[in-house]
């Protein structure tokens, strides 16, 4: 048996007002979430009021977007009961998603390697690979949430989140094939 895979978005834009950011960083990761069997979450994204429950979300972006055939796959998916969102964690991620990798082209600590996720999901162990959104990512002190962090290549090279993702997800997928 294998364990479920979560891409977790991590809100770093504005905190305070739904952007356009959030809406194409939404749109985009659905598919990809669709694609590879995951489940997709976000952490501190300001949702329209509202807009309350995951579904309602979804077909508020859906409407709004050409993105992932205008939306589809992202109310798909939230129908399918694979898209949650959280506030951001103040010490913690939701344990219900699995063991959290940072995603980072800047590793400090307990680095894992793309093939020990995919060996340790075959096993039936989660993970949540978290990708914080916005010019700067996740700071240290965010970072530090992660029991593990992630930079795929290994060469420390900076990638924009959207690429990052959709390597990331590639990656794992493959290794759990």
């Amino acid at each position: 048996m294998s364990g479920r895979i979560s891409i977790g978005l991590f809100n770093t834009y504005d905190r305070s007002k739904f952007r356009e950011a959030h809406r194409r960083a939404l749109a985009r990761a659905a598919p990809l979430a669709m694609a590879f069997d995951f489940n997709l979450v976000t952490f501190g994204f300001p949702f329209p009021e509202d807009e309350r429950t995951p579904l309602e979300i979804a077909r508020f972006v859906a409407d709004s977007t050409s993105i992932g055939s205008g939306g589809k796959y992202f109310v798909e998916l939230a129908e399918a009961g694979r898209f949650h969102y959280f506030e951001l964690p103040k010490s913690g991620f939701p344990p219900q998603f699995g063991t959290v990798v940072i995603t980072t082209s800047r590793p400090e600590m307990r680095e894992i390697r793309v093939e020990e996720i995919g060996e340790r999901s075959l096993s039936g162990e989660s993970f949540l690979l978290v990708f914080g959104l916005g010019p700067h990512g996740m700071n240290r002190k965010e970072k530090r949430l992660g029991k593990y962090h992630l930079d795929l290549i290994g060469k420390g090279i900076s990638m924009e989140t959207c690429t990052a993702m959709g390597s990331v997800s590639a990656a794992v997928w493959k290794s759990v094939r």
